[in-house]
């Protein structure tokens, strides 16, 4: 069983048991727990429940596990011939959450 649940903004597939990385959740606290309410799609062995735009009554159970950091990106920019070069880093803070169930 899995379903498709909006979380800040953006869509993601999510089972009972597996862990997912979204962007940070600053409210969250590590070791509390969150529900979402935003239940777009659920498949329940083979039976595709698909709301319109969302499920009434469904929402999905996670725990949050740490805040973790990304991997640094590097954006370089250079313009040939004319000596320009900007070199830039970043690193995107992420809340990691473990689900525990889906209820509809």
């Amino acid at each position: 069983m899995y379903a498709i649940v909006e979380i800040l903004g953006q869509q993601f597939k999510v089972e009972a048991g597996k862990k997912l990385c979204v962007h940070r959740m600053n409210e969250a606290e590590c070791g509390s727990e969150v529900e979402f309410d935003k239940v777009l799609l659920v498949d329940n062995n083979e039976v595709v429940i698909v709301g319109a735009p969302v499920l009434e009554g469904a929402k999905v159970v996670a725990e949050v596990l740490s805040h973790p950091r990304g991997k640094k990106v590097i954006v370089f920019h250079k313009k040939r011939r004319k000596g320009y070069r900007k070199r830039n880093g970043h690193r995107q803070d992420f809340t990691e959450l473990q689900i525990k169930e889906i209820i509809f």
